[in-house]
């Protein structure tokens, strides 16, 4: 899935937000506190069930440019990343990159229909994340 959005809001608007969502996500998933300087490269688990989690892995921090992150399960893989131009001082444009690669044929053939399915709220679920962001300015 990809989604080129512009935002009326600064780069470093948009970065801020989306960095205190992680660092709250953190928090709340291990209990620990940690600063920006510590996001790159930190990998934690995150329990979504008793039976669901997940290895979380940051590939990528770069101060009002990108975000990128890997989120591995048993079943699949997935890869987000934002990428963040500034257009200029009051407006940027967010390139959202999400993929996904399923472990076992049952488990691909699964994903690929539920996605087919699926995959229209999701982007606009994202397409309505953003503005809400961009509303918050």
């Amino acid at each position: 899935m990809e989604i080129v959005q512009k935002l009326n809001i600064p780069a470093e608007f948009f970065f801020d937000k989306v960095v205190d969502s992680v660092i709250f996500d953190i928090r709340k998933a291990t209990g620990k506190t940690v600063s920006r300087k510590q996001l790159r490269n930190y990998e934690y688990v995150k329990q979504f069930s008793k039976d669901s989690r997940a290895r979380i892995k940051i590939d990528k921090l770069i101060e009002n440019q990108a975000y990128h992150f890997k989120t591995s399960t048993t079943r699949n893989a997935y890869v987000v990343q934002y990428d963040i131009r500034p257009i200029d001082e009051k407006s940027c444009e967010v390139h959202y990159t999400e993929t996904m690669e399923s472990f076992g044929l049952i488990q691909k053939a699964n994903d690929f229909l539920v996605g087919m399915v699926l995959g229209f709220f999701k982007k606009r679920q994202l397409k309505k994340m953003l503005t809400m962001i961009e509303a918050s300015y």
